[in-house]
């Protein structure tokens, strides 16, 4: 029992550093390959690419759920295609990787595995604002964002709508735009730049 609370424990450390090793590496493919790219478009992009559902879907093409060791419960319940358990797996192995073989390896990995998606995100422009807001929020386990409209202005058939976006208690970021929905990605947008800045 201590022998696998041994292993668990190491399991999630291997988690955290391979969170870390990931996201430097995406950045890295997207400097190098979006290179006109704003500070706020790479932020949206980098946090599709490093998404729960991405990260799944990656461990689901190299087969990693057929080498998960499950309990009994897990296995039952189709563990082994559970996005959380393959998102948690792969940024594990990547931890492992890099403490055998280095960054460079990591980097090589990395780009075969996710330049594909991210050319393809690029090319598409970006996905919705706000759904990557959502996700990297998802990833950090913190609460839903909130957007309020606090200001409006310009005639009726010409609005300029400007939108706040509030995690918890906290204002976080702002956009305008000439619809509600279009202030909201705005900020969304911007809210995006603020918390991968905390990040680093």
């Amino acid at each position: 029992e201590a022998a696998r609370d041994r292993e668990l424990s190491h399991n999630e450390r291997l988690e955290f550093l391979g969170d870390a090793v990931l996201g430097l590496c995406v950045t890295h493919l997207l400097m190098t390959n979006c290179p006109q790219a704003s500070e706020g478009y790479l932020s949206l992009l980098r946090s599709q690419l490093v998404s729960e559902p991405s990260l799944c879907e990656r461990a689901k093409e190299i087969g990693l759920g057929e080498a998960l060791r499950l309990g009994r419960g897990e296995e039952g319940s189709g563990g082994r295609q559970k996005p959380s358990l393959l998102a948690n797996a792969y940024e594990a192995v990547l931890g492992a990787l890099y403490l055998d073989s280095g960054f460079d390896v990591c980097l090589v990995v990395t780009e075969r595995l996710l330049l594909p998606s991210l050319l393809q995100a690029h090319r598409q422009g970006g996905s919705d604002q706000k759904s990557a807001l959502q996700d990297l929020l998802q990833r950090l386990r913190r609460a839903r964002p909130r957007y309020e409209v606090v200001a409006t202005s310009g005639p009726d058939h010409d609005k300029l709508f400007e939108v706040a976006v509030y995690l918890d208690d906290r204002h976080i970021a702002s956009g305008s735009g000439r619809s509600k929905r279009a202030a909201e990605q705005a900020a969304a947008e911007q809210a995006l730049t603020v918390l991968n800045s905390e990040l680093l």
